[in-house]
C-alpha cells in the first residue's frame, strides 16, 4: 500500500470564526467548549473535536472549556470523568479554570423551565414513550398533538413542582416544549424538556430525581457560560433550530451553532454505546484495550499525542461524511516515530544460529546507532557471540525467486556485525522442522563490510546469552471490513486475528530497564512500546503499535 498522499485542507468554521472576530460579533470574543457525556472513553472521533474547540480557541485567543454533559446519572460515572480529563490533558489541552458540568446548572434550567410553562411554551405531558412516538409523525406526514397539550398553566406548573419532589414514578410524566407538531422538522414536534428518572447522580446525589434533555441542557449551558461559537457534529444541524427557539424564547445569549462532518475511520467503530458493549461482553480486555479506538487504547498501544493531532489537522473539517482510511491514522504514527524512537533488535520467532569458526568464550561488543534521524540520540552497546538468535523466517533451506535472505551457501550481513556464510543446519527428527542454522563468519567484515562481495542480504540478531526474554503483542485492525457499522450485527465481523501474542521473544538487553510507555522501533520489524499496564522488572511485555512497510510480505502473497 502506497503511503496516503498529504494535504492540510482548510477550515470553514476558523474562516467563520475569522470573519465573526473581524466584525466585532461577540465583542471580538471567542469562546468555545468542549462538552461530553461521561458514560464512557474518548475515542479518536473525540479527539477531532478536542483539536477543533481547543484549537479554534487558541488561535484566537479566546478560551475553550471542558464542560461534561452529565444529564444520564444511569450511565456515568467518576471513573469516566477522571478518564476524560485524563485524555484531555494527554492530547495537549488545558481547559484553566473553567471545568464545568451541566448540573452546575439544574437549578437555574429547572428556573427556566418554570418560565417556559408559565409563558404557554412548555406543558407536562402523561404520554408513554410509545404513544408519543406514534404522536410525532414521520417525515411527510405531520405529527397530532397530545391530548394533554392544552393542559393549564396552572396545573404544568403545579404537575411540574410534584415531578421535582418525586411523587411520581419514572417514565409516568414528561415535559415538552409547545412548538408546533406540524413542523417539517420532527425536532420541533414538541421535543421532551424533562423526564423522570429517580437514580443517584454521581456529583448532586439524589437532590434530583428529573433531568434534562440534552438539547434542553446544552444550549442554555452554553448560554450561562458565555459559548460564543457552539461546535457541534453534524447530526446536530437539524436540532440547531431547536437551540435557537429555546435562546429565543428566553431571551438570553444566543451562542451560534455551528457544524462539522464526524470522523468516521475505517475498519473500527466509533459508537460508545458499540464500544461499551465489546467491553462488557468480554470481545476486548477493556476501554483502554490496544486494538480500540479510544485514546486509552491508541495511547496504550503507542500512539502520541503528537500523531493523532496531526493526524486531526490533515483529515481538515468538512461538512460532508466521509470515510479515513485507517492507513492515514498509521502514517501518522509512522512519520512521528521515525523520528523520535529509539531502534533496538528484536527477534519474534526465534532461530538458533551458530557460528562455528567464532571462539565460544568470546564477547563483543558491536556499536549501534540509536536513531539515524536524530544524531543527538547517540548509540548503543549491543553484545555479539558464538551463538545468536535470528527470526524464522529470515531463514529458508530451499530459498523461492527474491528471497536474499539466509539459505545454505548464501552470505548476507548481520546487522553492526561480519557477514556470515550458511554452512548446514539442524532439524527436529520429528517434525522436519529447522531448529538450528550453521554458518561461518568472515572476521574481517566486522561492521558489514563485505570486502567488494556482493551481499544482498541484512538481517538483524541477538545473543542468546545476553538477550531477554519478552513478549510481544502483535495488533491489527479490529473487524475485517471497512465499514463493520453497516452490518446488522457488528460483532460477526470482528477480525479473529486481530491480536496475536508471542510469549518466547528475544530483545536486546539495553531493554531491560525500559519505561511503561516507552516507544522503540524494532528493526526490519516495525515499531513497538512497552505496555504500561502488563509489563514490569520481572515481564518485559510490548505492544505493536504499527508495522513496517513489508514488501517481502507483498512478494510472497502474489503482490510483486
Amino acid at each position: 500500500m502506497s503511503e496516503p498522499e498529504i494535504a492540510k485542507p482548510s477550515n470553514f468554521i476558523r474562516d467563520l470564526v475569522a470573519a465573526d472576530t473581524k466584525s466585532g460579533r461577540f465583542g471580538g470574543k471567542v469562546v468555545t467548549r468542549f462538552p461530553p457525556e461521561p458514560n464512557g472513553y474518548l475515542h479518536i472521533g473525540h479527539a477531532k473535536a478536542i483539536c477543533l474547540d481547543f484549537g479554534i480557541a487558541r488561535e484566537f485567543v479566546g478560551r475553550c472549556h471542558l464542560r461534561f454533559d452529565d444529564t444520564n446519572p444511569t450511565k456515568e460515572s467518576q471513573e469516566y470523568v477522571d478518564a476524560i480529563m485524563g485524555d484531555v490533558r494527554w492530547l495537549g489541552f488545558d481547559w484553566g479554570e473553567h471545568l464545568y458540568h451541566a448540573s452546575d446548572y439544574f437549578e437555574q434550567l429547572y428556573e427556566w423551565a418554570v418560565k417556559l410553562i408559565k409563558a404557554g411554551k412548555a406543558y407536562v405531558d402523561e404520554l408513554t414513550v410509545e404513544e408519543m412516538r406514534e404522536h410525532r409523525g414521520t417525515l411527510t406526514e405531520a405529527g397530532t398533538e397530545s391530548p394533554y397539550r392544552n393542559r393549564s398553566v396552572a396545573e404544568s406548573l403545579d404537575l411540574f413542582e410534584r415531578m421535582r419532589r418525586g411523587e411520581f414514578p419514572d417514565g409516568s410524566k414528561t415535559l415538552r416544549a409547545k412548538i408546533d407538531m406540524t413542523s417539517g422538522n420532527i425536532n420541533l414536534r414538541d421535543p421532551v424538556m424533562y423526564r423522570i428518572r429517580k437514580a443517584t447522580h454521581q456529583r448532586t446525589g439524589d437532590k434530583w430525581c428529573l433531568y434534562p434533555m440534552y438539547d434542553w441542557a446544552h444550549g442554555q449551558s452554553d448560554s450561562i457560560e458565555g459559548v460564543t461559537h457552539s461546535i457541534c457534529t453534524l447530526e446536530y444541524e437539524d436540532h440547531r433550530p431547536l437551540y435557537d427557539w429555546y435562546l429565543d424564547q428566553l431571551g438570553v445569549h444566543h451562542p451560534q451553532q455551528i457544524e462539522f462532518a464526524r470522523l468516521n475511520l475505517s475498519h473500527t467503530v466509533m459508537s460508545k454505546r458499540k464500544l461499551l458493549a465489546l467491553v462488557n461482553e468480554g470481545r476486548v480486555s477493556g476501554w483502554d484495550d490496544p486494538r480500540m479506538p479510544t485514546l486509552a487504547g491508541l495511547r496504550r498501544r503507542g500512539y502520541t499525542p503528537e500523531s493523532i493531532r496531526d493526524f486531526c489537522d490533515r483529515i481538515g473539517v468538512a461538512k460532508a461524511d466521509n470515510l479515513v482510511q485507517m492507513a492515514l491514522l498509521e502514517h501518522c504514527i509512522r512519520e512521528d516515530l521515525n523520528r523520535r524512537a529509539r531502534r533496538a533488535m528484536a527477534v519474534l520467532r526465534p532461530l538458533r544460529l551458530v557460528i562455528e569458526n567464532y571462539p565460544e568464550a568470546q564477547v563483543e561488543t558491536l556499536e549501534a546507532v540509536n536513531n539515524p534521524e536524530d544524531a543527538t540520540a547517540g548509540t548503543r552497546k549491543v553484545p555479539f557471540s558464538r551463538v545468536l538468535y535470528i527470526e524464522q523466517e529470515d531463514f529458508r533451506e530451499v530459498p523461492p525467486p527474491k528471497y536474499f535472505r539466509m539459505s545454505p551457501g548464501v552470505e548476507v550481513r548481520l546487522r553492526y556485525a561480519y557477514v556470515v556464510k550458511c554452512t548446514g543446519l539442524v532439524k527436529d527428527p520429528r517434525t522436519s522442522e529447522v531448529t538450528e542454522v550453521h554458518c561461518t563468519y568472515d572476521p574481517r567484515s566486522r561492521g558489514g563490510d563485505s570486502g567488494g562481495r556482493r551481499v544482498k542480504g541484512t538481517i538483524h540478531w541477538v545473543s542468546a546469552s545476553h538477550s531477554l526474554g519478552a513478549e510481544v503483542r502483535l495488533y491489527d485492525a479490529l473487524f475485517t471490513v471497512p465499514k463493520p457499522d453497516e452490518a446488522e450485527d457488528f460483532t460477526s465481523l470482528l477480525n479473529p486475528r486481530s491480536l496475536e501474542v508471542l510469549r518466547n521473544c528475544r530483545v536486546e538487553p539495553v531493554l531491560a530497564d525500559a519505561p511503561p510507555g516507552s516507544r522503540y522501533q524494532f528493526e526490519r520489524q516495525g515499531y513497538f512500546c512497552v505496555d504500561a499496564r502488563d509489563s514490569g522488572p520481572e515481564r518485559l511485555v510490548f505492544n505493536r503499535t504499527v508495522p513496517l512497510r513489508d514488501t517481502w510480505a507483498k512478494i510472497e502473497k502474489g503482490g510483486a
